[in-house]
């Protein structure tokens, strides 16, 4: 009988009874996986919880039906399941990833992380995966024992490696961070705790982060149609989505909107997850990895999209830029809510006093760094709610981001 009712898992899998384990070291449980509870300490965090109230590109002002982080992090995850499953992967150590790729973003979706970023310039700059590690390893205060959520060690890499290596094996930061370097907060864990960044992510993060990528075009397709910031017919400029379309029109003639735009998104995520598991099988019978570790090991990912969908994927992503991201409704709210964090931030470094005590305690004779990266902190931790909340108790107008 297998563990813990366990699925096959691949040779190349991670396995949670071989996990290279926690900082602090936890007796097992009887009844759960290690990456179960992982998944469970990312479920049960406060982070986790006010993913609910913060916004992917529509604030929440916009109305129930557009996703939130929360949403969005519930959609990755039957995503990397669906991939964790097919390839014989650890289905729990790729939902633990899955729900947890978001924890470090800002309030204000990507707008709030470029305004935060720009303000942290000369103190060692923001990044969002960064702050997710700090979250999960320091910021949580919910156990006895120690701080954050003691997750495995392959949770943590996974958390920070999900795009690939971040620096090359002679140590020098990979294209990502080439400009700025990795972030402070990764090279300190790492000093603490080595998460091999020079090499790639298991075989399940990679799988994750795919699971976003599929994720993120299919509801930003699905909000951006359901709020008229692009008609229909102006996906057929997308060959990938036109013959998508094209297919539902053939099946479904005269079909009403709501439901044509459901049929267009559900291929949209069904395509994406077929070719990802056709790929990675390809690569994985090339590669024949024996372990987990030949995985990490490897010259290149080995789940991936296909070049065409790699193709198609970028295509939508040109689409939507313009019309989505950049459009004259969005960046107008992008604007305002630039403003209410550059204003916190502003306030909150020039008054540390103006913040909750457990967030101003022990700075009183902090150096300027220290006080900026505990105010990045606090601003990061809000959700759009209270980041407004905050900007009407301290200025005397608060912009109505709409």
């Amino acid at each position: 009988m297998h563990r813990f009712g366990e699925r096959w898992r691949a040779p190349y899998a991670c396995d949670p009874s071989r996990s290279r384990g926690r900082l602090h070291a936890e007796p097992a449980s009887p009844t759960r996986s290690a990456f179960q509870r992982d998944r469970d300490r990312i479920v049960h965090s406060s982070a986790f919880r006010r993913l609910k109230h913060k916004t992917q590109v529509f604030v929440f002002h916009e109305g129930d039906h557009y996703r939130t982080r929360l949403t969005h992090s519930i959609e990755v995850s039957q995503i990397a399941r669906a991939l964790a499953r097919a390839l014989g992967l650890d289905e729990d150590l790729a939902e633990a990833l899955a729900l947890s790729h978001d924890l470090g973003h800002t309030p204000f979706g990507h707008t709030g992380e470029d305004a935060l970023a720009a303000c942290m310039a000369a103190f060692g700059g923001f990044d969002h995966n960064a702050q997710a590690l700090r979250l999960v390893t320091r910021l949580e205060r919910r156990y006895a024992e120690f701080d954050g959520l003691n997750l495995t060690w392959e949770t943590l890499e996974g958390l920070v490696k999900h795009n690939g290596p971040l620096v090359d094996r002679d140590g020098r930061p990979t294209t990502r961070y080439a400009d700025q370097g990795v972030p402070l907060a990764i090279l300190e864990y790492d000093a603490r705790q080595p998460l091999g960044l020079s090499t790639f992510a298991s075989a399940e993060a990679q799988g994750a982060a795919l699971a976003d990528d599929i994720a993120y075009n299919a509801h930003d397709i699905d909000d951006g149609l359901r709020a008229g910031l692009f008609p229909i017919e102006e996906l057929r400029k997308v060959a990938f989505v036109a013959d998508l379309l094209a297919e539902v029109d053939v099946r479904y003639p005269g079909l009403e909107p709501p439901r044509r735009i459901h049929e267009v998104v559900r291929r949209v995520i069904t395509r994406f997850v077929e070719d990802v598991i056709g790929e990675s099988e390809r690569r994985l019978a090339a590669l024949a990895p024996p372990e987990a570790e030949a995985i990490r090991a490897a010259d290149g990912p080995v789940v991936a999209f296909s070049a065409p969908m790699a193709a198609a994927d970028a295509a939508i992503k040109a689409f939507l830029h313009p019309r989505m991201y950049r459009h004259p409704r969005v960046v107008a709210v992008r604007v305002k809510a630039e403003a209410v964090v550059r204003d916190l931030f502003g306030r909150f470094t020039a008054e540390p006093s103006a913040m909750p005590e457990e967030w101003r305690s022990g700075l009183e004779r902090a150096g300027e760094g220290r006080v900026a990266r505990r105010v990045a902190d606090y601003i990061a931790g809000m959700t759009d709610n209270y980041a407004l909340e905050e900007h009407r108790r301290l200025f005397s107008a608060t912009p109505e981001l709409r």
